[in-house]
């Protein structure tokens, strides 16, 4: 029940309110008393259900550390019957793109999986290739400890999407001239070796070509052209910009991953390979074994025919 707009402009026009009972009006003040007190100004719903919003900032910037603690309180605090507290705001995004992220980091690996069986003709192979993705991670999750820098869900996730297709690159160039040396006659150990050997050096290369590209991002190194050009070159490389630090979560991501992937991938995968194949060649010997012992056969029949 609402007072009618035209009669709620000012503190009297309660005081005036008169209400009518058997012919007589008597005024509100003389059974009601007036004060002027905070309600609510509106009644808020989420799903059909009642809420209340309590917002509030950290300190420091250190919000995951200030949500955990609030979510440790909480947990000894016994709401009562109908009650649930849901954090929402910054954590709600974040867990959103969390959730996005990850379909994300998926989906890209299933599309490189499908391209390098069609590449190799192999369900193995990509297997073994694909671990220079998870030997990555290591690498990442050192970067950061290193660094100090927290785990940003967003950017960080970018750089690990980023470096999932940049680190089965080396183990590519790797693995596919070690099959070629094959091809050729090497036996599985020389051509693992030689093909280590001989792809060294361009895998190193691409790798910190890869990690120099990304120092300036990550480092927040600034170069300001303009001021170049007008004469002024007290500050035409500037350090620790404002716009780098976005970036950088994703920059170490990818230079320490790709550092840790490289240096790996030349020992790790190898040996995966090595012990790989031989699965892959004693499956191939065990299905062509019968074909070959049927062929004999029906040769020495057809001997005995003629």
């Amino acid at each position: 029940v609402r007072f009618g707009e035209n009669f709620r402009n000012n503190y009297n026009d309660l005081l005036n309110l008169t209400i009518f009972e058997e012919g007589v009006h008597y005024p509100l003040a003389n059974f009601a008393t007036i004060e002027l007190a905070s309600g609510l100004s509106s009644i808020n719903h989420v799903g059909g259900d009642r809420v209340v919003t309590i917002t509030a900032e950290a300190l420091g910037g250190k919000d995951q550390e200030v949500l955990q603690e609030v979510k440790e309180r909480l947990s000894k605090f016994e709401m009562p019957e109908g009650y649930t507290v849901t954090f929402a705001g910054q954590n709600e995004e974040q867990m959103k793109d969390m959730i996005f992220l990850v379909k994300a980091l998926g989906v890209a690996l299933l599309l490189i999986f499908l391209l390098l069986v069609a590449e190799f003709n192999s369900i193995t192979l990509p297997f073994v290739i694909m671990m220079s993705v998870v030997l990555s991670l290591f690498g990442v999750f050192a970067g950061l400890l290193i660094t100090g820098r927290p785990f940003g869900i967003i950017m960080t996730g970018i750089g690990v999407i980023s470096l999932a297709g940049v680190v089965v690159n080396n183990a590519i160039v790797l693995i596919d001239y070690v099959q070629k040396l094959r091809e050729r006659g090497f036996s599985k150990l020389e051509a693992i070796i030689e093909g280590g050997k001989t792809r060294l050096r361009p895998v190193i290369l691409t790798a910190i070509t890869t990690i120099l590209g990304l120092v300036p991002l990550t480092m927040g190194i600034n170069i300001d052209f303009i001021g170049l050009m007008t004469g002024n070159i007290d500050k035409f490389i500037q350090f620790g910009a404002e716009s780098s630090q976005w970036w950088s979560g994703m920059g170490i991501a990818v230079i320490f991953g790709l550092m840790f992937a490289t240096a790996l991938t030349l020992v790790i995968v190898p040996v995966l390979y090595f012990i790989f194949s031989d699965m892959l060649v004693s499956a191939e010997e065990d299905e062509t074994e019968p074909a070959a012992v049927a062929d004999e056969k029906d040769l020495n029949l057809g001997g005995a025919t003629s």
